[in-house]
């Protein structure tokens, strides 16, 4: 894919004015990462940097600032301090990019539909990530977003969720502490919501819209099983109703990414509502991965990465293969894996 081509399509995004930097071909890597500690070392931005991404996703808990009471002179230096880093502002000024919130830069820890100050919070959010004036998420409530990359009739779809604004409260456990029911068990109440239904009804529609390649950013872990941490298996009927209206949009190509755990891993669901495997990577260790961290994972590809991490996805047109990697701050892959076009119905 040519560097000018690429150019032209991202022109419309708003999110950047630099030309994104691609790895050669007909391809277009895109990196991710959250959980980063703006108080902590960052050296992980200068490994990102080196990756050249033509995209990056900052996936949320970008900032840490939901002490109890919520603070917003707190948040707003969370975010100064931030952007006084010199390698996540060179990362930031010279890749388009797209943000998203979890429960730390929200302002309340594990916090859902109830926080009273998510507007406030919001307010940051936009000024911070210079969202323009004229963006929809300015004038409707929550901050989920969709961005799409074009090239020679290729469409790459980003839709970021906001698993926060709307959501209803989590089922406590019975048991804390107890593994696969460390916070929260599953919760089958169909009154309760995950993304609320304008955004339910907004993300039919973008399901719809064209595209070859869809990645969908959702904070929480999705797909991922076996333990009782914030996870979309805490609202079994809402991750059922995601995974059906992937079926009933035939939208190909779908691929999650997450962050939230302080943890990465790569991971492969495929059951009878979804028309085809539905691959997630979990990139959450910018600045303090869990480094004890231990839990059964049983659709989990490779082992938990617990040292600091950032995540690539490559999307080879030409060899019609896509691939997830996490890589350490020595730009080292820890776990990568290969999926092919056909897998994901890519045509």
């Amino acid at each position: 894919m040519k560097r000018r081509a690429w150019l032209g399509a991202v022109a419309a995004l708003g999110a950047c004015t630099v030309a994104p930097r691609q790895p050669g071909g007909n391809a277009l890597r895109i990196g991710v990462a959250s959980c980063a500690d703006q108080t902590k070392p960052q050296p992980i931005w200068d490994a990102a940097l080196q990756e050249r991404c033509g995209f990056f996703v900052f996936a949320g808990d970008n900032v840490y600032a939901s002490d109890t009471p919520f603070d917003i002179a707190r948040l707003r230096k969370a975010y100064a301090d931030l952007g006084a880093i010199g390698n996540f502002s060179r990362l930031r000024n010279t890749t388009p990019h797209l943000a998203v919130w979890d429960d730390h830069d929200y302002g309340a820890n594990d916090g859902g539909f109830e926080f009273a100050h998510k507007q406030a919070s919001k307010d940051e959010f936009l000024r911070f990530w210079r969202v323009a004036a004229d963006d929809p998420r300015r004038a409707r409530e929550g901050l989920y977003h969709a961005q799409t990359l074009e090239h020679a009739g290729r469409r790459v779809q980003l839709i970021a969720l906001d698993t926060r604004w709307f959501r209803s409260p989590l089922r406590p456990t019975d048991e804390r502490g107890a593994p696969g029911k460390e916070r929260y068990l599953p919760d089958a109440d169909p009154a309760k919501t995950m993304l609320g239904e304008v955004q339910w009804r907004w993300l039919d529609a973008q399901l719809r819209a064209p595209a070859d390649v869809r990645i969908l950013v959702s904070s929480v872990q999705c797909v991922v099983e076996g333990h009782g941490f914030e996870r979309w298996g805490n609202l079994a009927r809402e991750r059922e109703r995601l995974y059906r209206l992937i079926r009933e949009t035939q939208a190909r190509g779908v691929v999650v990414v997450s962050g939230d755990r302080h943890i990465g891993g790569l991971y492969r669901e495929a059951n009878a509502t979804l028309p085809y495997p539905l691959y997630e990577m979990t990139s959450s260790g910018v600045t303090h991965p869990w480094a004890a961290a231990k839990e059964a994972g049983p659709n989990r590809i490779d082992p938990l990465v617990t040292a600091q991490h950032y995540g690539v996805i490559d999307i080879d047109f030409d060899a019609r293969m896509l691939a997830l990697s996490l890589r350490g701050i020595d730009n080292r892959a820890l776990h990568s894996h290969r999926i092919a076009f056909d897998e994901l119905r890519i045509a």
